[in-house]
């Protein structure tokens, strides 16, 4: 017997693909569609981390390839300004802009990770937060600077729209993302526009900035998948990752395309109303 079934895999990759890049928190909706659906899918276990490891790892490689030339660019970047010891393009900046902002979220979600793994069996909790990821999005609607104009190629803009303490900051707010409820891609969209960047420029940072975070923090676990914990796990873990590396693939186009003329405030909502109706709901325990 599996502990997660194939349908329940088929299910939650699907949903991970999606919830993961819409600021809608990929975690909480975990946590939260298994006790709607009477699941008994123990998310405080260390399979369904290790479950869940195999799903990111699946969006962060989607990420890559659908980035792929945008990362060449930015590495060969990073390269020459190693070579040349200063920062004299946008690709370079932008790369060491990633850098920086990768480096709060890598020690914060190191140092809290197992701390608040013991609020993912909690659908109630995860409701509450959802909630107040929807304001979150809201107060970034509400505060955010207006975008200047300062460059055509969207690289450019944003190397030259995020400064280096601001790069921190968003990176810092994407560890936000390790409690339940709250998004990742969510806290790095609002950090964006809250330093001045459009909201297509916002969606395009988050989205570059999720890949090597996502993409380091699932390898790191992979001997999980293939050890003890990952028994009776394996087979649904590869079915639910073939999910979400697809819906992954469709999120990503479609929410760089709706960026380009829409906010946040749809997500605002979506979670400010589910999250209240299910908080409501499991207080009630219907």
């Amino acid at each position: 017997m599996h502990p997660i079934s194939y349908f329940q895999s088929v299910v939650l990759g699907l949903l991970q693909g999606v919830s993961e890049l819409f600021p809608v928190s990929s975690l909480g909706h975990t946590v939260i569609l298994p006790s709607l659906f009477g699941w008994n899918i123990h998310q405080d276990k260390p399979y369904f981390l290790t479950f869940l490891v195999a799903l990111h790892l699946a969006t962060a490689i989607v990420l890559l390839g659908f980035f792929w030339q945008d990362w060449v660019r930015i590495v060969k970047g990073l390269g020459r300004s190693l070579r040349d010891r200063e920062i004299t393009d946008p690709d370079a900046r932008l790369g060491w802009l990633l850098v920086v902002a990768t480096i709060p979220a890598g020690i914060l979600g190191l140092l809290l990770q197992d701390y608040l793994r013991n609020l993912f069996a909690s659908p109630e909790y995860a409701s509450i937060v959802l909630t107040l990821n929807g304001v979150m999005l809201y107060g970034a609607e509400l505060l955010r600077r207006r975008a200047p104009v300062v460059a055509e190629d969207d690289d450019e803009r944003i190397a030259k729209t995020v400064g280096w303490p601001e790069s921190v900051a968003v990176g810092a707010a994407q560890s936000i993302a390790l409690i339940p409820g709250f998004s990742r891609s969510g806290a790095a969209m609002g950090g964006g526009l809250l330093v001045g960047l459009s909201h297509k420029d916002a969606a395009r940072f988050a989205f570059l900035l999720a890949t090597p975070i996502i993409g380091a923090a699932a390898v790191l676990k992979i001997p999980d998948l293939l050890g003890p914990a990952g028994d009776g796990v394996r087979g649904p873990a590869v079915v639910g990752a073939a999910c979400a590396a697809v819906t992954t693939y469709f999120a990503v186009k479609f929410l760089l395309r709706f960026f380009e003329t829409n906010r946040l405030t749809p997500f605002g909502i979506y979670c400010l109303v589910v999250g209240g109706l299910l908080t409501i709901g499991f207080a009630a325990g219907l």
